[in-house]
């Protein structure tokens, strides 16, 4: 029997997939190997909380907070069926990723209810990332702070777009992300965790991002989004769930929680325009948006 159990807890232990396991009051009392290497955290960190201590807080695609309601886990345990959802897990650094989650319940021999068991798979597209950022790293073509693409690769990445729009029509559309009052946040809480706000804004666009598309640093706290085969509703759509994202992203400094937000000018190619054309009006459809009170996407 003992060999059974050492074999069954060997084998949760190594999934490929994070899991963990929640009493009836959602207190973590089980965090496997997986769930350290997705969400940053270990196990000795969460072990013992309740998930919506500073830990999970997964939103959704509007934004809105699971772990202080009615979370996939909670209905679960309370009706007894099981669910499946995609949702957005905070990562120790800040940054959401997306995962898909499958919860059930745990009970015991007689069927009573014990907690819960939520099984996520990171589903952002982490391998064709790091491909990618090995790539850049031999071109010279990475920005050091944030691991995104510099100037010089976005530039040559909307040439490349420009090209591919001439000869198969493929249409694309620039994203023009500003962090708000990158500035105010720098004098108060330092430059140090002003990097770390940095970094986890990247690693959000990162996580959330298309395969095809590419987003990369275009100097300070600005950054520039290309992505491709895009209408002009679906480009607002994705950058407005980005900014929901980071406005729902948070990391930890000094047991304070800090969060930013983003503003973003979005626009699509038209047939006459140059690179400095589409910039510019990415640029100016931006401060549009920052001028409207920030926190917002202006299309055009």
């Amino acid at each position: 029997m003992n060999l059974v159990k050492d074999s069954f807890e060997r084998i949760i232990e190594n999934l490929h997939d994070g899991l963990y396991f929640v009493d009836r009051d959602r207190v973590i009392t089980y965090w496997n190997k997986a769930a350290e290497r997705i969400s940053g955290f270990t196990a000795n960190e969460v072990i013992g909380t309740s998930c919506s201590d500073n830990i999970l807080t997964h939103v959704d695609s509007e934004g809105n907070s699971l772990c202080t309601g009615m979370c996939p886990l909670a209905a679960t345990i309370a009706d007894e069926k099981p669910r499946e959802a995609e949702v957005y897990m905070h990562h120790k650094d800040g940054h959401r990723i997306p995962v898909s989650i499958r919860v059930s319940t745990l009970t015991d021999t007689d069927g009573k209810i014990l907690g819960g068991i939520e099984l996520f798979t990171d589903i952002s597209n982490q391998a064709t990332n790091e491909l990618r950022v090995k790539e850049l790293e031999k071109l010279a073509l990475l920005d050091n702070l944030t691991q995104l693409a510099n100037r010089n690769y976005i530039e040559k990445e909307i040439q490349s777009r420009f090209e591919e729009k001439k000869r198969l029509n493929v249409p694309f559309g620039i994203l023009f992300i500003d962090i708000d009052h990158f500035k105010n946040f720098n004098d108060i809480y330092g430059h140090n965790v002003g990097d770390d706000v940095l970094k986890f804004v990247s690693n959000t666009f990162v996580a959330n991002a298309r395969p095809f598309d590419l987003y990369g640093r275009w100097g300070g706290e600005e950054f520039i989004g290309i992505i491709r085969d895009i209408n002009d509703k679906e480009l607002e759509l994705l950058g407005d769930r980005l900014r929901l994202l980071i406005e729902n992203s948070y990391l930890i400094s000094e047991n304070e929680k800090l969060s930013v937000t983003i503003s973003i000018g979005a626009t699509l190619i038209n047939e006459n325009d140059t690179i400095d054309s589409l910039i510019k009006r990415a640029d100016t459809l931006l401060y549009k948006s920052k001028a409207a009170g920030r926190n917002r996407l202006t299309i055009g």
